[in-house]
């Protein structure tokens, strides 16, 4: 089957005005770029009611299509949501223009001046699922950054998500910049994703957000370069030095704040000495708050409501409240489950014992690794970001919240005065 033509032009369309006007923000003040952020959260505050309205819609659609509840946690939008995605769009405008920065500098004894400057990565497009804030985020921090973006957000939340980019638009036109800065992709059919995965020469970068199928088939699919998190199988070990009132108060937010983001934590980990001192307490708050609970034999025998754990729970993101609870036998062996079945996420340490959490710290190999917090801290808003595109637990480039400064690239600026090389 061959790809609808009128789809292949639109993309295409659309990647060229990209491009373009990536060009234009490139060269765009700091004054400008704020004030589009700054008018875009005022015309979110004064359409609010249009768009919970348009939410409320999405949301009853969500519903006749059986949509999982951790799904519809994400898509709901309601007064406190709609505010934080305009305290969002303040802070970013707060925070330092990257763009220009320069990284380093130094002389060379021939007298060349060589500087590392920040520049933005060009176009980046974006696919997300369910999370209508990820509108906002994401346009919001590439403007920031000096980079045009094309946004494809899921069918699940379409209404909500052109209530919000309208916003964005006025936001852009009241600060004289490209309306196609920030362009979010009309159609709901799933060729446009492949069309937009094919864009090279267009599209600079591919930040997918939202469940494994998607992004397992974004980083199949694209010939663009890709930023994202596969799964985010985080972890909660209670070390044999923990204070017991953090152990449940970090274990119980950690899991059951918000089940069903990405740094919400899918297994904990128990030291064996610790097993009646501090499970019973840990058990108990958990089940209060509603979770289900999994766990190995010597973790059942402390409560007959737990279920047995199968191989694949260690394995499993859940993103409901479901937890997996396992016994160790201290740090390595906790540090090699956590090696064995881990997704270089959000991992955490509870304990009193500096030294150990520092061997935690420096030996766990994520992309965020804390000591005596929550694991739903993983954000980039929590790290003074203002918020994020999402989590990177790749390697190269970005690792971690990506938010302004990782939205960026460098290049080397060399001043001379008529040096030749012999």
């Amino acid at each position: 089957m061959t790809v609808d033509q009128s789809i292949k032009d639109m993309m295409q369309k659309m990647g060229e005005a990209a491009k373009a006007a990536a060009l234009s923000l490139s060269m765009a003040s700091s004054e400008q770029k704020n004030k589009a952020l700054l008018e875009s959260a005022r015309i979110i505050r004064a359409d609010r009611h249009k768009i919970l309205s348009a939410n409320a819609k999405d949301r009853e659609m969500a519903q006749e299509r059986g949509l999982a509840s951790a799904l519809l946690d994400r898509l709901l939008l309601d007064d406190q949501r709609v505010e934080a995605i305009a305290a969002s769009l303040e802070a970013i405008a707060e925070l330092p223009d990257p763009i220009g920065d320069v990284i380093a500098d130094w002389g060379r004894p021939n007298g060349l001046h060589i500087s590392r400057v920040r520049v933005p990565l060009g176009v980046i497009g974006i696919i997300y699922e369910s999370r209508p804030n990820v509108t906002v985020d994401a346009g919001a921090l590439c403007l920031k950054s000096g980079n045009s973006t094309i946004l494809r957000g899921g069918s699940e939340c379409v209404l909500s998500n052109r209530a919000l980019h309208n916003c964005l638009l006025q936001g852009l036109e009241a600060a004289g910049l490209s309306p196609e800065s920030i362009q979010l992709i009309p159609t709901q059919d799933r060729a446009a994703v492949g069309e937009l995965l094919g864009l090279v020469g267009y599209v600079d970068v591919i930040v997918p957000r939202g469940g494994k199928s998607l992004i397992a088939r974004v980083q199949n699919d694209s010939r663009i370069p890709v930023m994202a998190h596969l799964d985010g199988i985080c972890h909660v070990y209670v070390d044999a030095d923990a204070d017991r009132e953090k152990a449940v108060a970090i274990t119980l937010n950690a899991k059951m704040r918000r089940t069903g983001i990405c740094g919400a934590a899918e297994t904990l980990l128990i030291d064996q000495t610790v097993l009646k001192s501090h499970l019973p307490s840990i058990l108990e708050a958990l089940k209060a708050a509603g979770c289900q609970l999994r766990g190995d034999k010597r973790i059942q025998a402390c409560d007959p409501d737990i279920r047995p754990a199968s191989p694949e729970d260690w394995d499993t993101e859940y993103l409901e409240a479901i937890l997996s609870i396992k016994t160790v036998n201290g740090l390595e062996e906790a540090l090699r489950h956590i090696a064995d079945h881990g997704s270089h996420h959000t991992d955490c340490i509870i304990t009193e014992n500096v030294q150990t959490a520092e061997q935690f710290l420096t030996r766990v190999d994520s992309a965020i690794v804390m000591h005596n917090s929550s694991t739903q801290f993983a954000d980039g808003g929590e790290f003074g970001m203002g918020a994020e595109i999402g989590i990177s637990t790749g390697k190269m480039h970005a690792r971690g919240p990506v938010g302004l400064e990782q939205l960026t690239s460098y290049k080397y600026q060399v001043r001379g005065n008529g040096q030749t090389r012999p």
